[in-house]
């Protein structure tokens, strides 16, 4: 087994041994909006859930080279984002949105996303999407030792919003969501044919 100090590797380096050890992963497709009224929308795969009580989601937006990405900088300045679960159906258009355009240009215009209001806040979500959920910024920790690199961003689902076609006696159908992970690289996955079942032990 090979054995490696991240403390000598490059930030590259450590990039790709994590992308490609941390296994699927879960994309959220976000939507912002910015001080001029742009809607923006990125997909993150730095993305989890935080907690259920209250519901909690948690996105680590990385910086370029310490420049504040639009999604991190529309969260500090409106507190308030949807995130939305990318699926087979609408990965192509969500990976057209993840070019690098100036801040006045909308991913969503661009990649001719469907936008749709919210309830509970006043960032839009996207209509191409089975499940979106509208947050509200709960906490924003700039990390980084010498300068800060990442924004860590949690927020609280204030409004679910599902298809109901996935939705069955308050459970999400996967194989209906057909949800997609994002691998190493250009690489993606889908939840495939097998899913395993197991009980927890008592």
């Amino acid at each position: 087994m090979i054995s490696i100090d991240p403390q000598l590797n490059s930030e590259r380096d450590n990039y790709k041994l994590m992308i490609g050890s941390i296994i699927p992963r879960p994309i959220a497709f976000v939507t912002t909006q910015s001080e001029e009224g742009v809607l923006n929308g990125a997909p993150f795969s730095y993305f989890s859930i935080v907690s259920a009580n209250p519901p909690m989601i948690s996105l680590g937006i990385q910086r370029n080279q310490g420049e504040m990405k639009d999604t991190a900088r529309n969260i500090y300045h409106k507190h308030e984002f949807v995130v939305h679960i990318v699926d087979e159906e609408n990965l192509q258009k969500v990976n057209e949105t993840a070019a690098t355009l100036p801040p006045e240009v909308s991913e969503i215009a661009l990649a001719k996303l469907t936008p749709v209001s919210s309830k509970k806040i006043a960032v839009p979500g996207i209509v191409e999407s089975k499940i979106r959920m509208e947050c509200k910024l709960v906490k924003a920790i700039q990390l980084g030792e010498e300068k800060t690199n990442t924004d860590f961003i949690i927020g609280e689902i204030v409004q679910f919003h599902i298809d109901d076609s996935i939705y069955h006696n308050g459970k999400i159908d996967a194989k209906g969501l057909n949800a997609i992970s994002r691998l190493a690289g250009s690489d993606y996955a889908t939840i495939g044919e097998i899913i395993i079942t197991l009980e927890r032990p008592k």
